[in-house]
């Protein structure tokens, strides 16, 4: 676990501070492009944090949903956009108090398992905040918005959730982090969508029946009302620990080549999914 946080050196692409000029959408592409260019030795390990503004971010098994458009339509009412990702899980909330940190790692020879690539996260969560004596545990938490086994929780609510991305030989391990403002207030808004969006037809797919109070931020868990920019120094502190070189940076030229096409296949992939919910509206 240590092992894989440990790495010759971490290049960090910062783009917490410009959410409100920086289209989820572009986020999701640059990840793509982070994962060939560092599947490919283009590029060392990198993280990458970013903030973005009231967007929600779907997941697949969400574009199916048999009210969908309904459920969009209050989503956008209530100021949010709403897009949908290229990695696993459901709807999540983005807004000014979510930190999502990439880390992105070539797949050596014998591989990364998908366990290892969510351990190596909790580690480093775990790490950030070791000066509290709080326990971060890693289990689902049941009533959440985006369930999974791998949900990050003090005293039994979740405050972050971890998904993976795997291409051309890069894994890219991408966490949420509520660090500020009300986990409760944004779950509210998930169970909503979910009400309007599934209503009361009966679905294949079992989608989650949230309980907002199982949610919380690490300001409100913690007792101390942590910033962006607080947490982002707990991030590059682990990071320079477990590395011999870092340094803030951008995409590179081979990345700056590759950019354009990934960021097309997922703006295509989001029209594909709006005409669908345009037909079923």
């Amino acid at each position: 676990m240590e092992g894989l946080l440990r790495q010759p050196e971490w290049r960090i692409i910062d783009q917490s501070a410009v959410g409100i000029h920086f289209h989820a959408l572009q986020s999701f592409g640059t990840d793509d492009t982070l994962c060939a260019s560092v599947g490919a030795g283009e590029a060392p390990a990198t993280a990458r944090t970013w903030v973005h503004h009231n967007t929600v971010v779907l997941g697949i098994q969400d574009t199916r949903l048999p009210y969908l458009q309904e459920g969009i339509q209050f989503l956008k009412q209530e100021g949010y956009q709403v897009i949908v990702r290229n990695s696993g899980g459901l709807a999540v909330v983005l807004d000014e108090g979510v930190l999502n940190i990439s880390l992105i790692f070539p797949e050596a020879e014998k591989g990364i398992d998908i366990n290892r690539g969510y351990d190596v996260m909790w580690q480093l969560i775990q790490n950030m905040f070791a000066d509290f004596p709080n326990q971060i545990e890693a289990r689902e938490i049941v009533g959440s918005y985006c369930p999974g086994s791998y949900d990050l929780s003090i005293d039994g609510k979740k405050f972050a959730g971890i998904s993976q991305r795997r291409l051309k030989k890069g894994v890219a391990v991408q966490i949420y982090l509520g660090v500020n403002g009300s986990g409760q207030k944004r779950a509210e808004l998930v169970k909503q969508f979910y009400k309007l969006a599934k209503q009361a037809e009966q679905t294949k797919f079992a989608y989650p029946e949230i309980v907002p109070e199982v949610m919380a931020s690490l300001s409100e868990l913690l007792g101390r009302p942590f910033t962006i920019a607080d947490v982002m120094l707990r991030l590059l502190n682990q990071l320079n620990a477990n590395s011999d070189f870092l340094y803030a940076g951008q995409l590179n030229e081979y990345e700056l080549g590759l950019f354009p096409g990934y960021y097309q296949r997922v703006i295509d992939r989001n029209e594909k999914i709006a005409d669908m919910a345009n037909k079923k509206g």
